[in-house]
C-alpha cells in the first residue's frame, strides 16, 4: 500500500510522464472529458488487480476505497479487461528473422536481397539460395508470402525489385500506418512503465538504465544519436537471435513468458540553453 506522504509526489511524477501523451491526445482530437471518463475504467481495473494481488475479495466497497470512485460508479463502469495490443503479426516476425538470423543476412551482417521464390528447380533444397517465400514459410504457412510482401511494401519496410525483395528498415517501424505505430508506442511505453513501477514498489528487479547528457551542441547530440543507433542495432540483433533459438528449442508447455527489451534516444533544447560552445 502507498504511504500518504508519497501521494502528492507520486501524482506529480505521473503527471510529468503524461505530458507528451496528453500532447498526443490533443493532436488526435481527444479532450480532457474523454480521458477522464476512460480513466475510470483504468482505475477500476487496476484496483481489481491490486485486490487480487492481496488475496482480498473484490467488493464494491474495497474497489471504491482503492480506486477513489464512488460506489455507484463502481457498479456502472464496466471493468474493461487489460488491453494487450495486437498479437504479433507474421510481418513483424518475418522482419525479426530477416534481421536476426544468419541465414537471411549477407557476409557483412546486412539483410540479404531475397529472390521471391526458390531459384532453380533442380537445386537441392539444402543448397538453394534463401528466398523471401522460404523466409515467410519459416514463420508461418498460414499466410501467403505475397500478402506479407504487400504489407511490408505498404508500410515502407521492404521494396520489391526485379532481382528480389530488399528490406529497407533496420526494424519493424511501420511509418506508413499511423494506427499501427500507435499500437507499438502503447505496447513499448506500457512495458517500460510496468518495469519501472515494479522496480519502484519492490515487485521486480528489471533492467532499466539511462545516460543523461547535458551541455551539448546540436551536432554533438546528432553524433550521439548515430552512435546509439549503431551500437544498439548489434545488441538488438543478438537479443533477437538468442530469443529465437530459445523459443524454437523450448517446449510449448514451458513457453508462458513474454519479454520486451527497448532502447530509445531523445534530445531537445534546454530551457534557456544555448548552442554556443
Amino acid at each position: 500500500m502507498s504511504s500518504p506522504l508519497g501521494e502528492g509526489r507520486a501524482l506529480e511524477q505521473v503527471l510529468h510522464v503524461l505530458r507528451p501523451l496528453v500532447r498526443l491526445l490533443i493532436q488526435r482530437g481527444v479532450g480532457y472529458g474523454a480521458l477522464a471518463a476512460a480513466l475510470k475504467r483504468v482505475f477500476l481495473d487496476e484496483a481489481r488487480r491490486e485486490l487480487q494481488r492481496q488475496g482480498r475479495p473484490e467488493t464494491d466497497s474495497a474497489l471504491s476505497l482503492l480506486s477513489g470512485l464512488h460506489r455507484h460508479n463502481v457498479r456502472s463502469v464496466a471493468g474493461a479487461a487489460e488491453r494487450g495490443g495486437r498479437p504479433p503479426s507474421v510481418a513483424v516476425d518475418v522482419v525479426g528473422r530477416w534481421l536476426g538470423e544468419r541465414r537471411w543476412r549477407d557476409r557483412q551482417g546486412r539483410p540479404r536481397l531475397l529472390p521471391r521464390g526458390p531459384q532453380g528447380a533442380a537445386v537441392a533444397p539444402a543448397r538453394a539460395a534463401p528466398s523471401f517465400d522460404e523466409l515467410v514459410h519459416s514463420v508461418s504457412r498460414d499466410v501467403r508470402p505475397r500478402a506479407v510482401l504487400d504489407e511490408l511494401v505498404r508500410l515502407g519496410i521492404a521494396e520489391e525489385r526485379d532481382e528480389g525483395v530488399q528490406l529497407l528498415a533496420d526494424g519493424f517501424v511501420p511509418r506508413g500506418d499511423p494506427e499501427l505505430m500507435g499500437e507499438i508506442l502503447a505496447a513499448n511505453l506500457h512495458d517500460h512503465a510496468a518495469a519501472a513501477v515494479a522496480n519502484l514498489v519492490g515487485e521486480g528487479r528489471f533492467f532499466e538504465r539511462a545516460v543523461v547528457m547535458d551541455q551539448l551542441s546540436e551536432a554533438s547530440s546528432a553524433a550521439l544519436h548515430a552512435l546509439c543507433r549503431s551500437e544498439m542495432k548489434r545488441v538488438l540483433q543478438k537479443l533477437h537471435t538468442t530469443a529465437q533459438s530459445r523459443a524454437d528449442a523450448g517446449l510449448p508447455a514451458l513457453q508462458g513468458q513474454r519479454a520486451r527489451f527497448g532502447v530509445f534516444f531523445y534530445a531537445e533544447p534546454r530551457e534557456g540553453g544555448s548552442e554556443e560552445g
